[in-house]
């Protein structure tokens, strides 16, 4: 039960609490640690983006579910949290892309549209009419040949990792990714690593139909989604 303090500053987004806190983004911050996890691993070959898609009856479809969204040919993003906020945030980041590639004739760069997106966030804590968006995103991609990994989450903060997790699992993936992760691994050994820490985080509960892994790799310098094939070949090997 909130007390009668709280009750009257978590009505409006506008607001804030005589301690300096704003409810509403904390209420939209429980949206994403309830939702599924997903992990982004930087390497000196690449990135990695694992989700978890959290199948909870056998007469869904698996395909149907998709948490990895490729934005531009060299930028992919990740998403724990509310999916249909998480699907409007990616419309507008593929629409800043082909905005940049039309008015500058090239492709936009990664940090350029990690910050579009946190700003627009931002602007949905501060304005009334409007709640703020219930998912966080992993942003990754490769921009003058340097792999990028941001986090945005509801508030609009934005951040840079090497290695980083959302969504419920977090906790139990960062504390895997501090113990065991190193900036010199190759991007098989990083997708090993990111598929341990979704197992430490799931407690073991996923297989082949549940996972989406993405990639970008250098000399290719695309991002893809790989095929169930290529994800079956990473799972069934001993974690």
């Amino acid at each position: 039960m909130m007390n009668n303090n709280q009750a009257a500053y978590d009505r409006a987004i506008t607001v804030f609490s005589p301690d300096g806190r704003l409810y509403q983004v904390e209420y939209a911050r429980e949206a994403v640690k309830r939702g599924t996890t997903a992990v982004g691993i930087k390497c000196q070959e690449g990135v990695v983006l694992i989700v978890d898609k959290r199948i909870n009856s056998r007469l869904l479809e698996a395909n149907s579910i998709e948490k990895i969204f490729r934005i531009d040919e060299h930028i992919g993003v990740a998403s724990s949290g509310l999916v249909g906020d998480a699907r409007a945030l990616v419309d507008r980041a593929r629409i800043e892309a082909q905005i940049n590639r039309v008015t500058y004739d090239e492709p936009i760069d990664v940090e350029t549209l990690a910050k579009k997106l946190g700003d627009h966030m931002q602007t949905y804590t501060q304005f009334g009419g409007a709640r703020p968006y219930g998912t966080a995103l992993l942003i990754t991609g490769i921009s003058d040949g340097q792999f990028r990994l941001f986090e945005t989450d509801p508030s609009g903060t934005l951040l840079e990792y090497k290695a980083t997790g959302i969504g419920t699992g977090r906790p139990a993936v960062m504390k895997l990714f501090e113990e065991e992760y190193t900036h010199e691994c190759t991007i098989r050994e990083a997708i090993t690593l990111g598929l341990k820490a979704l197992h430490e985080a799931t407690e073991g509960k996923f297989d082949v139909n549940t996972v989406e892994i993405g990639v970008i790799t250098r000399g290719q310098e695309e991002f893809r989604k790989m095929s169930r094939e290529e994800v079956a070949s990473y799972i069934e090997q001993p974690q």
